[in-house]
């Protein structure tokens, strides 16, 4: 594969609260690069003030949260006409705000749980069991599950602590699940080519899918493929592509899911920067589809686009 870049510079850490798995990510990605022959600059962001070195062909994005999915540093870097990976700033403001997604994909037909925004503990419509959730954090960051209404309170006061409103859904019984996305290095295509990747099952030991589960390794068993029927798959990977496409994905993408016992698939959100750290879901799929995790790294790198 030819490159279209040489000198390229990884964005890690950030200012968000997934500062230290983005440090790991960012970390990991910049070893996939040079293994696959790129010559990488690791910038440790710790403030909004973004300084590239002379002679940056691209950067690859490996902030997760604020100012890393938002659409924050994608404004930035297009303003700075410096290609970089992902989605662009208006896909990942939406992607990255919960309640901006539900209102996408309701409008376009993709399956998501039954939900409402409050800001008030008292208004809340949907009955236990329920999940409660700031809308614009990642990695399970002040999301609470809630069985029993003894306690509410205490999770919607953790919920509100990061945002004023909050997303309430109704919790949907079942199986965990994910399905990556990653767009083909093909530069002169008139539509992008999209692979979508096998379909990852998320097992966490404890009660749910949280911080914790997500990234202490041991903590959750990870089955890929996972064990459904074809035709479940084949659902579940095109609910993934509409996802990915009516959100106006680009590069790379990780839709998670739930999946009812009678087999009903929910979409719980698009994550635009996925994790890439050991434990990480997206690296996991392309390895079950063939692709190494350093060919990961460059085919994404490659996408990088103004």
């Amino acid at each position: 594969m030819g490159k279209q870049f040489k000198k390229v510079a990884v964005l890690k850490g950030g200012i968000s609260s997934e500062r230290e798995i983005s440090l790991k990510s960012g970390a990991a990605i910049a070893q996939g690069l040079r293994d696959g022959g790129y010559e990488v600059t690791e910038i440790d962001l710790k403030t909004k003030n973004v300084q590239l070195p002379e002679g940056i062909d691209a950067v690859f994005v490996a902030l997760h949260g604020q100012f890393g999915e938002d659409g924050g540093v994608q404004q930035l870097l297009a303003e700075l006409k410096v290609p970089f990976t992902g989605s662009g700033a208006e896909s990942s403001r939406i992607s990255f705000d919960k309640i901006l997604t539900r209102e996408r994909l309701e409008k376009n037909g993709v399956p998501v749980p039954a939900g409402e925004v409050i800001a008030v503990s008292s208004d809340r419509k949907i009955p236990v069991p329920l999940v409660v959730k700031p809308p614009r954090e990642g990695s399970s960051v002040g999301c609470h599950l809630v069985f029993e209404e003894a306690q509410w309170e205490a999770a919607f006061a953790d919920a509100s602590w990061y945002s004023d409103d909050v997303l309430v859904e109704a919790y949907i019984p079942g199986r965990e699940l994910t399905v990556g996305v990653v767009e083909l290095s093909s530069h002169d295509a008139a539509e992008p080519q999209l692979q979508v990747l096998p379909v990852v099952e998320i097992k966490p030991n404890a009660e749910w899918y949280d911080f914790e589960a997500k990234y202490i390794a041991g903590d959750t068993t990870y089955v890929c493929p996972a064990d459904l029927t074809d035709d479940l798959v084949a659902e579940l990977q095109a609910i993934a592509l509409k996802t990915f496409q009516c959100l106006d994905a680009k590069g790379f993408g990780r839709v998670d899911f739930r999946l009812t016992p009678d087999n009903k698939p929910y979409v719980l959100e698009l994550n635009a920067i996925p994790g890439f750290t050991a434990t990480s879901l997206l690296p996991k799929a392309a390895e079950a589809a063939g692709i190494g995790f350093s060919e990961l790294c460059c085919r994404i790198m490659e996408q990088a686009h103004l």
